[in-house]
């Protein structure tokens, strides 16, 4: 049986209530049944920060899981902390389930997150600084450079840093200026003879490169950044340090005292009226302009800044103390991602190349194949390929007379809009249903939309008050005995760069009700249908919730018939109320819960009389587990859902969402034993959720196999598929 290890370090993760005692029937209102949801979310990027740690990853890769934690930990002040000031000032509509108010958990969180931003620095310092030094990638700070090398960078910073550079005073004649969002800046005191000591900001401008490579010689009065790297053997040093020691440059006659780093986190979360926006592009445009100057929720500063220029800092940009986070260390550790640019393989995972799926190797069409059999793909193990391929050869195929297809985030130079915009080019009918409001891709989108336009492609920019999530593509062909339509369905993104990194399952099908259900649903979304149910989609926000329910009703019944009640679910978040409530009754009836839940968790298990049947885990490893599978034994007639939703209220109230059952029993199988399964025996990169809210690491007992799900998926790349 697998050992639980606990965590590195402790941390206030755990929620303020303790656990309930057993009942037979838990009250939808006891606090106690739920974790909270940002603290769930804490500690999930705790568990990122922990791979950072784990020396069974080559060195950049844990580097690259520290940037991760870092990035993570932005968006999160950006959107969730945001969101949580914003209740506080005017009130919060309605407390979570687990019953914390706003000021309790933006205490709770700064409680939790201290200690882990301690780790983060020392891991950075004590450990991974001096291993890249070890291996040639030296990351210096100034103080402890050579004198030539000094004289070096001030000539470089002279041609190329020093023309783009802007200080700006604050005075009473220079109000203070607009910190931008995230930035690295540096608030300097400067001394004038005739005016006494002055303020002055100083924005490190995002054309540069955080890390620069100590130039040589006859180099030194050109720009060059780490991408510029052509061996591991490099000698880097801090943007913002070089720039510190350069600033008599910057203030000539005037005497500078002090330089000290800072950077500013803002509310990018800006509302939406879509009710009154005439035209939802040109609202959304403006929403992006906007984000730069949200306000300001998170101020990080240098741990040897004066208290003197913290206050002007924190006065100025409205910002309570425990807003205010020291860092003895570089800011912006995301930046750290640049070293990844580093050609050295040894430092890396080895390299892979994902495979062509064998139903799609062969010298069949796409169209005859389907026309036989469904096909899924497990990416990133198998090629995106074919799913590109799928939609390019529906765009020159004279027999394909539509396409429709849903974009959430496609990423630059996207080969499927690419192939949309043929089809539309060769006469296709096209229509493509763009989400704008997909966070953080809008300006991506834009672009997209704007260009299928300009190719005569129907787009439809989403749906008011609702974000359109769901993954699908419809092909209508017209062939010798009628109309026959294709469609792949997805429980990811139509992005070739994700599709390499994250683990997501596509789904490529010509089943007649699951087409006729698609053509439904796109009705829906481009015109003014009011369907709202289908024949075997889920679809949210109608559906989907109450479909789940009957479906864990269902499993309860069958289970106190016969036994052998089993219910498997792998997602990314599990929130939604009456999802947990749900599956706490069916664990009381006694049938056996598996979730595996990479992220947000705010379902207890493991309580006496209530949860003790569901046992939760996650994966963090070399792949960002983002498929959704949701498996009911079913009395032995077992179902498996795919799809692009979590157990969320934002997913099944918010959003249009899908959830489609895989009908192929081979494939079915296939996705059981060689994919969830397996998952769930993974005793190498999983950690298991206890009843008081802490993740420990599994790992194997004695002698137990290990298993490691992802690297045996790599492993068995080619040899999974029932064929």
């Amino acid at each position: 049986m697998a050992i639980l290890v606990r965590n590195r370090t402790e941390t206030a993760l755990a929620t303020l209530e303790d656990p309930a005692p057993p009942s037979q029937s838990p009250s939808p209102d006891d606090k106690s049944l739920y974790i909270n949801r940002e603290l769930s979310w804490l500690a999930f990027n705790k568990r990122v920060l922990e791979e950072a740690f784990d020396d069974r990853h080559p060195l950049l890769e844990r580097v690259k899981f520290l940037s991760i934690f870092s990035s993570n930990l932005d968006e999160f002040f950006m959107i969730r902390v945001a969101g949580l000031r914003r209740q506080l000032e005017v009130g919060a509509l309605e407390a979570p389930p687990d019953g914390m108010t706003p000021g309790e958990q933006l205490a709770a969180i700064r409680e939790a997150l201290v200690p882990m931003l301690a780790e983060r620095v020392d891991l950075w310092r004590e450990d991974l600084k001096p291993k890249l030094a070890g291996q040639g990638i030296r990351v210096l700070d100034y103080a402890d450079l050579k004198r030539k090398q000094r004289k070096l960078l001030r000539r470089h910073f002279e041609r190329e840093i020093f023309p783009v550079l802007t200080p700006l005073a604050f005075d009473p004649g220079h109000p203070f200026p607009h910190i931008s969002n995230l930035s690295i800046n540096l608030a300097i005191e400067i001394r004038d003879a005739g005016h006494g000591e002055r303020f002055a900001r100083l924005k490190m401008p995002y054309a540069l490169h955080r890390l620069l490579r100590i130039p040589s010689e006859e180099k030194a009065g050109r720009y060059e950044h780490l991408g510029l790297v052509e061996s591991k053997s490099s000698h880097l040093v801090w943007l913002e340090e070089v720039v510190a020691a350069n600033l008599d440059l910057l203030f000539p006659g005037l005497e500078v005292l002090s330089a000290h780093a800072f950077r500013v986190t803002r509310d990018v979360d800006l509302e939406i009226e879509e009710d009154e926006a005439a035209d939802l592009m040109t609202t959304m445009q403006d929403v992006v302009a906007q984000r730069h100057f949200g306000s300001a929720v998170r101020l990080e500063v240098d741990a040897r800044m004066p208290e003197r220029i913290r206050s002007i800092l924190s006065r100025n940009l409205q910002l309570s103390p425990y807003q205010v986070y020291e860092v003895d260390g570089p800011l912006g550790l995301s930046d750290l991602m640049e070293l990844t640019q580093v050609d050295v393989p040894e430092l890396k995972d080895p390299p892979f190349l994902p495979l062509t799926a064998p139903a799609f190797g062969g010298e069949e069409t796409v169209f005859s194949v389907l026309r036989e059999r469904d096909v899924l793909l497990y990416q990133p193990y198998d090629s995106f390929g074919p799913v590109v391929d799928l939609i390019r050869t529906a765009a020159r195929d004279p027999g394909v007379i539509a396409i429709k297809q849903t974009l959430y985030r496609t990423g630059p130079n996207s080969p499927v809009v690419r192939a949309l915009r043929e089809a539309r080019e060769r006469g296709k009918q096209v229509a493509a249903m763009v989400e704008l409001k997909a966070r953080f891709d809008e300006e991506n989108n834009i672009v997209w939309a704007k260009a299928l336009e300009e190719a005569g492609v129907h787009v439809v920019y989403g749906l008011v008050g609702l974000k359109v999530h769901c993954k699908m593509c419809l092909i209508v062909r017209r062939e010798t005995d009628g109309i026959q339509s294709y469609v792949h369905l997805g429980t990811g993104n139509y992005n070739p760069v994700t599709a390499r990194i994250y683990t997501d399952l596509g789904y490529f099908t010509a089943d007649p009700d699951l087409t006729a259900d698609v053509s439904d649903l796109f009705n829906a979304l481009t015109g003014y249908s009011k369907k709202n149910r289908y024949r075997k989609l889920l679809v949210s926000p109608h559906s989907m919730r109450d479909k789940l329910l009957e479906r864990i009703d269902r499993e309860i019944a069958a289970h106190l018939e016969s036994g052998e009640g089993r219910i498997a679910f792998k997602m990314n978040s599990l929130v939604d109320k009456a999802c947990i409530l749900k599956l706490y009754e069916a664990s009381q009836a006694g049938v056996e819960i598996d979730l595996q839940v990479r992220g947000i968790c705010c379902l207890r298990p493991g309580i006496p009389g209530i949860s003790e049947n569901i046992r939760v885990t996650s994966i963090v490893g070399r792949f960002l587990e983002h498929s959704r599978i949701y498996y009911f034994r079913n009395g032995g007639d077992e179902e498996i859902l795919l799809g692009s939703a979590d157990l969320m209220p934002r997913n099944l109230d918010g959003r249009v969402e899908l959830l489609f059952p895989v009908g192929d029993r081979r494939l079915l199988r296939s996705l059981r034993d060689d994919i969830l399964f397996l998952h769930l025996r993974d005793n190498v990169r999983s950690r298991v959720l206890r009843p008081d809210a802490w993740y420990e690491r599994v790992v194997p007992g004695p002698g137990e196999a290990a298993v490691d799900s992802q690297q045996e998926r790599l492993d068995r790349m080619g040899s999974w598929h029932p064929e």
